[in-house]
This record gives C-alpha cells, structure tokens and sequence, in this order.
C-alpha cells in the first residue's frame, strides 16, 4: 500500500512536467501552519486550461483514477473534480482556479515549502498562505452553516500557532469581500486578539 505522500509526489510531477500551476488548500495547509490532523483528502487549487485535461488525465491513467470527462464537466461549472489515487486510495479534490481577484490574489501569494502530508515522508508543494488558509476555512465553515467543530477547531489552531505573523489588514480587507468578516472577528476575539 502507497501513502498520500507517495499519491501527492506523483501528482505533483505530473503537474511540474505539464507546467500547471497549482496550490494546496484545506485541511493540509491549515495542518501545514497550524496543529495537525488526520484529513480524508487533498484540496488542490489548480490553473488547468480546458487543452490540457486530456493529457493531464492521460499522465496520471497507470497509476490514479481520473476520468477526463469528469474533470472537463466538473470544471466547466466552476466545481471541483476528484481524482484517486489507486496505490493509496487517497482522494485529491481538484477544484478550477476562479477568475475572482481574490483567488487570483490568492494564487499569487501561494508559498513553496516542505509538508509531512501523512505525519511520513516530506513532500515540497506549493501551498496557500497562513492568511489565505484562515480565509478560505472561514468560508467552508459558512458554507457549512457555522456547524463544523472540526473547521472551526482548524481555524483556532492555525491561528494560535501562526496568528502572531498575520497580515490583519489583508485578513479584514479580503474577509469582508468573502462576505466572513464577522467569523473572523469572532475567531480573534475567542483567541485573544
């Protein structure tokens, strides 16, 4: 049996030698930069033009699940799309870059840095900035009717192991496009901020 580093390393390679830019989001970037956890998948911010999906999926056929027509489908609507990773039956979620100037921020601020995906193996990726991982998990949490323990438990942790550090001023700014900024208030003063 294969480990989500070894799925992640292949995937990576694939998007290196195809030159698709990409960003790791969710629960391992707010791992990354704050306490760790066990997550069921991998979020992947990726920039795959509509050219590029046949041969992206076609890269990964021996060893993932990726079906081009689903990802084709998926993307058109905005949506993400997963693939699986046969050797370690891990799921990577691959959600479309949006043409928002947040997330086109966003990307921009994305950082190369190693990461312990499964607690094993290191594995370099680029992955979403101590900011942007708070923004995008306070957003989830609305999504999800403010009722996750789990996404709120990654929010506090992210913020009392890196929260020293943060830009307040980008937080607010983008928080208040995301349409979150009472969550994050709530979130700096349950931390003491």
């Amino acid at each position: 049996m294969s480990t989500l580093a070894e799925g992640l390393s292949r995937l990576l390679s694939v998007l290196g030698r195809m030159e698709i830019p990409y960003e790791i989001g969710g629960s391992v970037a707010s791992s990354a930069h704050g306490i760790p956890r066990t997550t069921f998948d991998v979020d992947i911010v990726v920039d795959l033009k509509p050219d590029q999906i046949d041969n992206f999926a076609a890269e990964l056929q021996s060893d993932f699940y990726a079906d081009a027509q689903q990802i084709r489908e998926a993307f058109a609507k905005d949506r993400p799309a997963n693939i699986i990773h046969l050797g370690s039956i891990w799921k990577f979620d691959l959600f479309p870059l949006r043409k928002d100037e947040y997330s086109r921020t966003e990307f921009a601020r994305r950082t190369l840095r190693e990461i312990r995906p499964d607690s094993g193996e290191a594995v370099e990726c680029t992955i979403a900035s101590m900011e942007d991982t708070l923004l995008r998990k306070l957003e989830w949490y609305r999504a999800g009717e403010e009722s996750s323990e789990r996404q709120w438990s990654d929010l506090r942790g992210v913020w009392r192991a890196t929260g020293a550090r943060a830009n307040l001023e980008y937080l607010r700014k983008w928080s208040r496009f995301l349409k979150v900024a009472d969550l994050l208030e709530r979130l700096l003063a349950e931390t003491g901020n």
